[in-house]
């Protein structure tokens, strides 16, 4: 049986990763570099467009444990992570070009794995649809009329990506805070007064005018620099720019401290961490400049904002991120409503795993609820006013009556882990 996985980003090579190894065949059609969009900037599969960063790899933490239940379900794109990793303290961050690349060549190692660069604009079944957050306006109306219902946006920003060899090193220092953890992170501090000018700068520096057709709401968890700044004073100190548990000799009680984040395994390349901005790009090389670090940055990369689409999940899909309106379908990635890497490549899996039960003759099925896995799924088929996407986080899972929070996170976490593992043994050979 042949199946049309439409996207060739996170979602859409999990799924056909998964597909694969089963022994399908698999037609993946990925629109650039045909069409590209307004934030991809290769034409690579699994291109990571707004941070190298795939979060925390700790294990009591809750993009901890959602990696220790997609490495139970054989993630590609973990696997993959783990194997193009840069330093990044706690977190699992990656060689963007490396992990694109070798993404592409473990999919073209099977022989049933055809890639078509072209755009496609209707939905068949057998399909899985995973276009992701910047999905094209012809494919857009196609899904309208698919789901029968409508769509949301919200925005998405990309932070910028500087040169180290243009960072000031006599205003920068290696370190982590409380000196926990391997000093990965490349801090660049700023006095008060150094701040004052950041700050004023940033809130009066001009923005990427959007039209009307693009005006919506911000997510919360990618808000660009800018607006977080014009919240209050202390807002970015309080956030991304937060002093707390780093000190050197340069300044040992920085009032606030921008963070670069390694890009690239060579280290010649280091993202702003927090950053995310539509700023004009003469702009960001002006208000920037303003951080005595990088006060004569090169950029690899501007930043960018751009437009999200996503679907009203509990309206137009089954538990089982099945299309509702017909059977054969599935989506995945962003578009269902899931907002993070990981939790796009997760649902990529689940798509993979149900639409293959499902052409097996079996039931679909989806991971206990007390599973992130699940309990995100669970989240997605929730009738809500106000359906936005979401992360997951141990708040959405079945509550355990713990009265101190490491105990909690702690209990949440063993139990998630013994549950992923009885559920990856009752499908295993289907």
């Amino acid at each position: 049986m042949k199946v049309k996985v439409v996207g060739g980003g996170l979602a859409g090579c999990e799924a056909a990763y998964h597909l694969l190894k089963a022994g399908m065949a698999v037609d993946m059609y990925e629109m650039r570099p045909y069409k590209n969009t307004p934030a991809h900037s290769t034409a690579g599969l699994a291109e990571l467009v707004c941070s190298n960063s795939l979060k925390s790899t700790t294990e009591d933490s809750a993009q901890g444990v959602l990696k220790f239940e997609m490495r139970t379900l054989d993630s590609l794109v973990l696997k993959v992570a783990e194997e193009t990793s840069v330093p990044a303290g706690a977190a699992l961050a990656v060689d963007r070009a490396l992990f694109s690349s070798a993404i592409e060549t473990k999919l073209n190692t099977f022989s049933k794995f055809s890639l078509h660069r072209s755009e496609v604009d209707t939905i068949e079944p057998y399909s899985i649809i995973a276009t992701g957050p910047l999905t094209s306006d012809a494919m857009t109306s196609s899904i309208l009329k698919f789901t029968g219902t409508g769509n949301l946006s919200f925005y998405d920003a990309a932070a910028p990506i500087i040169e180290f060899a243009s960072v000031d090193m006599t205003k920068a220092f290696y370190g982590a805070r409380y000196n926990k953890g391997d000093a990965d992170y490349l801090n660049c501090p700023m006095s008060k007064e150094e701040y004052d000018l950041f700050y004023n700068a940033l809130i009066n520096a001009e923005r990427v005018k959007l039209k009307d057709f693009e005006k919506g709401d911000l997510f919360e968890g990618c808000m660009p620099i800018e607006i977080m700044a014009s919240r209050g004073y202390d807002a970015m100190r309080f956030g991304p720019l937060r002093p707390v548990g780093l000190s050197n000799s340069l300044d040992k009680r920085p009032f606030a401290v921008v963070q670069l984040r390694k890009e690239d395994k060579a280290g010649n390349l280091y993202n702003i961490v927090g950053f995310q901005t539509n700023l004009t790009f003469p702009a960001q090389r002006s208000v920037f400049a303003h951080i005595p670090a990088l006060a004569n940055a090169e950029y690899a990369r501007y930043g960018v904002m751009h437009r999200n689409t996503y679907l009203n999940a509990p309206n137009v899909l089954n538990y089982g991120i099945q299309a509702k309106t017909n059977p054969h379908v599935f989506f995945a990635g962003q578009i269902t409503g899931v907002e993070g890497y990981m939790e796009s490549a997760l649902s990529g899996i689940l798509s993979a795993i149900n639409m293959i039960r499902l052409l097996k003759g079996h039931e679909l099925v989806t991971p206990p609820i007390d599973t992130l896995s699940g309990a995100l799924c669970e989240y997605l088929s929730n009738p809500t006013t106000n359906f936005q996407p979401m992360r997951v986080s141990f708040g959405l899972l079945p509550e355990i009556e713990v009265k101190h929070k490491a105990a909690r996170k702690l209990a949440y976490a063993t139990r998630a882990r013994e549950s992923i593992l009885k559920f990856a043994s009752s499908i295993a050979g289907i």
